[in-house]
């Protein structure tokens, strides 16, 4: 047990406490964004650019630029997000929880090769010397970029997407020696299988009233 806890605090020994400050805001307002999410609740937006504004400034000191450049992203698409959810007509809700169709898949495709393409670039601006878990930064930018826009439009396979990042990003995350967010991932993949379940559960009941 001692070596668990060990694993987790070892790389903090040398932090300096306001780092840790807030990686601990971003590792509450992470969890809550994910759980808003499960439950079609728009209060996933406001509370996931906080956590994302914080992971940039956390990932750009630590020089992890792949993952800050998406986390720049998610705060981009977290506006759009909440405008898209927010729209109503009649007092009804204009976005319902739906399956993408093949003009989507197509375009959920696209997003992913392009993003893998500018993150590799963004590596390439800063100089940096590449090595494997950089190009595996990469492929799962690419699978975050794809899920955050599907997300931003309720489509249901968005849970999917994050479901393999994240648990690509859990061993990921442990071997840079983030303990605490390769922690926080392993919540995200739990919250993500819980919130395909609801979400799916929501089509059905959506085509029943149709």
């Amino acid at each position: 047990m001692n070596e668990i806890f060990d694993f987790f605090l070892e790389a903090y020994r040398n932090t300096p406490t306001y780092q840790i400050v807030l990686e601990g805001i971003a590792f509450v307002f992470g969890i809550l964004s994910v759980w808003y999410a499960k439950n079609e609740n728009i209060l996933v937006y406001p509370t996931g650019i906080i956590c994302t504004v914080i992971t940039v400034y956390l990932l750009y000191i630590n020089e992890y630029f792949g993952d800050m450049l998406m986390n720049f992203y998610y705060s981009i698409m977290s506006i759009y997000g909440w405008w898209n959810w927010s729209r109503k007509k009649e007092n009804s809700a204009v976005l319902p929880v739906s399956r993408t169709n093949l003009k989507e898949k197509q375009l959920g495709v696209l997003l992913f090769i392009l993003t893998m393409i500018v993150t590799y670039l963004v590596y390439q601006a800063f100089n940096y010397d590449m090595q494997i878990p950089n190009y595996i930064d990469v492929v799962t930018s690419g699978i975050f970029f794809t899920a955050m826009w599907y997300m931003a439009n309720k489509k249901l396979e968005n849970w999917t997407l994050w479901i393999i990042a994240d648990l690509i990003t859990i061993p990921l995350y442990a071997y840079r020696g983030l303990g605490v967010l390769s922690f926080q991932y392993v919540i995200f993949t739990i919250l993500a299988i819980q919130g395909y379940r609801e979400w799916k559960k929501s089509i059905s009941k959506n085509l029943q009233t149709v």
